[in-house]
């Protein structure tokens, strides 16, 4: 099975739906195409990863709440370019029974339609602002590319939106800036590399002033978006009616932003740091971070392991493999669950009172005695989730690549893959006529860098280095 697994840009694809499948991540055998049923292992390490981003949203100020998945067409149409964007790919609900219903219903996509009309009645007063909430809950998107769990669905089970409203343009653009640090933050914690971009006007949120989006590659050389942070500015407070008394005593429409990711990061980062052996978690999601294996099944070595696991479950998530596998068949089946530490306990080990410890990243392996062992579970996690982000650092940083031409650009786009930088004058006729050319997707810029390189797509003075890249 380890031949089929391997990662690179020819059997990625295969190697992703098997691997979720034998961790027990998702099960993908429910007949609907592109939902996908999230098994108990796969679950827990989703909630470490939501839990995370909670613990940040909150520390923030923002509050967790739950609204309605479905809203009616007459709010979903009120902003116009919300509603041409959205609607192509929207679950429309025009029956009850065999009844026909009087106004048509829609699934959320995403949810603003369904919670702006609330932050109307909610806000009156200057100080009720700023107003930020969260939910997580399920989207729905009917994709019509072919699907893969996480990173290409139609139903996205765990969709963090975050929705907040600012008194000023001011305070809604600080509100952006830190949310893209938060976004960073985060993405940091999966261990996974990234960059930040300015998306193209013509493929901005529809509705929104600008947006951010985070992007990382992955092994077979195509861009995924991780995560997008918004600049509404007052286009859906003028459309749903959300004003605000300030202290002038003047009525005044409020600037809103709104920021999301899903668990096509938690995707992004299986793939990124899986291998030839399966998938390698980093010490934060793992469900389980330390696996006790007894390589035989005398009582005294069964006694031990017990020991050790009262030893270390206080602060660490520790399971004991009791099954009757041979040794080899329990480390082959926890290495491809990608569990960061396995403790191996037999006859030599307690007889000389140590433990053997093999770490998942690079299977090493060392004795420990007990005394150190929760320092040094610690200690090895810590390294495990550095080298996983070294590993993957490098993988991303050689995967972008500057081009001066659109020839250049489609040829590094169909040998190798990634993301290439190419020089733009910032005119959007020209930039998208570019990434149409090249066949792959404008990702954005980064508004900080400059260049002084002729427009590969006009040939006049350059302005930014656009980035495109083909995405999943």
């Amino acid at each position: 099975m380890s031949d089929k697994l391997k990662l690179n840009k020819k059997n990625f694809s295969e190697w992703y739906d098997k691997i979720l499948a034998y961790a027990d991540i998702v099960d993908d055998r429910f007949p609907l195409k592109g939902a996908f049923v999230w098994k108990p292992y796969g679950y827990k390490a989703l909630s470490l990863m939501m839990k995370k981003m909670e613990k940040l949203l909150e520390k923030d100020g923002h509050k967790r709440c739950q609204f309605p998945m479905i809203v009616p067409m007459s709010l979903f149409k009120k902003e116009k370019d919300f509603l041409e964007g959205f609607t192509g790919e929207t679950l429309r609900i025009t029956k009850i029974g065999r009844r026909d219903l009087d106004e048509e219903l829609i699934v959320r996509p995403t949810s603003e339609t369904i919670i702006y009309p609330m932050f109307s009645l909610w806000i009156r007063s200057y100080r009720d602002l700023p107003l930020k909430v969260y939910q997580i809950v399920p989207i729905f998107r009917w994709e019509t590319k072919m699907t893969k769990p996480m990173l290409r669905v139609r139903e996205l089970a765990a969709f963090k939106e975050a929705h907040a409203v600012h008194a000023t343009l001011e305070d809604a653009e600080k509100n952006f800036k830190n949310m893209v640090k938060l976004y960073e933050e985060f993405h940091s914690f999966l261990k996974i590399p990234f960059i930040s971009l300015k998306t193209p006007e013509w493929d901005t949120f529809a509705g929104a002033l600008y947006n951010y989006d985070l992007f990382t590659i992955l092994p077979d050389g195509k861009a995924v978006e991780l995560g997008s942070v918004i600049n509404l500015g007052q286009k859906f407070s003028k459309a749903y009616d959300i004003k605000y008394m300030d202290e002038d005593e003047k009525e005044k429409y409020c600037y809103q932003t709104t920021y999301g990711i899903s668990e096509r990061s938690f995707g992004s980062a299986l793939a990124i740091h899986g291998d030839d052996k399966g998938l390698v978690f980093s010490s934060e999601i793992a469900p389980i971070q330390v696996v006790i294996v007894p390589v035989s099944n005398d009582k005294i070595v069964l006694d031990r392991t017990k020991v050790i696991r009262e030893l270390l479950e206080k602060e660490f998530r520790v399971e004991i493999d009791s099954s009757d596998k041979t040794p080899g068949e329990k480390f082959y089946h926890w290495e491809a669950k990608g569990v960061p530490i396995r403790i191996e306990v037999g006859n030599k080990e307690v007889e000389g009172n140590f433990f053997t410890i093999s770490r998942r990243d690079d299977s090493s392996r060392h004795k420990i005695y007990e005394k150190e062992i929760v320092k040094e579970i610690h200690s090895t996690l810590k390294d495990i989730d550095m080298k996983l982000y070294e590993k993957a650092e490098k993988f991303f940083l050689s995967m972008i690549t500057n081009v001066d031409t659109s020839g250049e650009a489609e040829k590094v786009l169909k040998e190798k893959g990634g993301i290439i930088r190419i020089p733009w004058c910032g005119d959007n006729s020209c930039g998208k006529k570019m990434s149409e050319d090249i066949v792959g997707q404008a990702l954005g810029i980064d508004e900080k860098e400059k260049t002084d390189k002729k427009c590969a797509g006009c040939g006049k003075s350059g302005k930014y280095m656009l980035h495109i890249g083909r995405t999943c």
